[in-house]
């Protein structure tokens, strides 16, 4: 079954001064032989009712298969963030995926190091001759110039099996009505030519930062109704 007929989501509240990090079970997901957990948090947990605090967010997912195999090619995410949530983006210097497109991680920090916003790691199976591979890579999330008047996120990671391959994702990020303010796309590429699966990626996002004469954060939150909430649907 294809990863993109998989349209059960997977809720991740976030309970202000209740989830503690050790303890948190997060959602787990099964639909037929996939199974997804995927959990997330923040810091601090205490918010302010009214007023946007900064925050540093961090969350991750795993996708494996329950008999063992390498489980269905993953071609897109939608994240969707309570309304409670807001993204800053105002001063930050920008990274445009072409800078960092024949880059390595370490070369593609050092180039665009003022427009990091996150950091973490992605793994994924892929599937050669000999048999299924483990990779992975560190993953570096930088904040993107603008399209169609939305922020963007740029995220990086280069990988070595079968060969050298450098990924540079453009990932929009817009606004919408309703419950969740923001709505996240992530278009995943074909892995080692079609060959691999991604398993697993993990990342902390949260970028302080001075601009204008100004503090600023590149997330913040507030807690109007005592819990944040987050969405996603693959």
């Amino acid at each position: 079954m294809p990863l993109t007929r998989l349209r059960r989501a997977a809720l991740l509240a976030c309970l202000v001064g209740a989830i503690s990090a050790a303890g948190a079970a997060g959602a787990i997901v099964e639909v037929n032989d996939l199974v997804l957990h995927a959990d997330g948090g923040f810091t601090p947990r205490t918010l302010p009712k009214v007023q946007f605090a900064p925050i540093d967010f961090k969350g991750y997912f795993h996708i494996s298969s329950k008999d063992g195999a390498r489980p269905a090619v993953l071609n897109r995410a939608l994240l969707d963030f309570d309304r409670d949530g807001r993204l800053s983006a105002g001063g930050l210097p920008t990274c445009a995926p072409a800078q960092v497109a024949a880059a390595g991680v370490e070369e593609a920090r050092r180039l665009c190091r003022g427009a990091i916003v996150g950091e973490g790691k992605v793994e994924a199976q892929i599937s050669l001759a000999a048999g299924t591979v483990a990779a992975s890579s560190p993953l570096t999330i930088f904040n993107g110039p603008p399209v169609g008047g939305h922020p963007t996120a740029v995220i990086h990671a280069r990988t070595s099996v079968p060969s050298t391959q450098t990924y540079a994702i453009v990932v929009p990020i817009e606004k919408q009505a309703g419950e969740f303010r923001y709505r996240v796309t992530v278009d995943i590429p074909p892995l080692a030519a079609g060959l691999g699966a991604l398993t697993h990626l993990s990342a902390r996002i949260g970028r302080h930062y001075s601009a204008g004469g100004q503090q600023r954060s590149y997330v913040s939150a507030r807690c109007s109704d005592g819990i944040l909430r987050s969405h996603a649907s693959f």
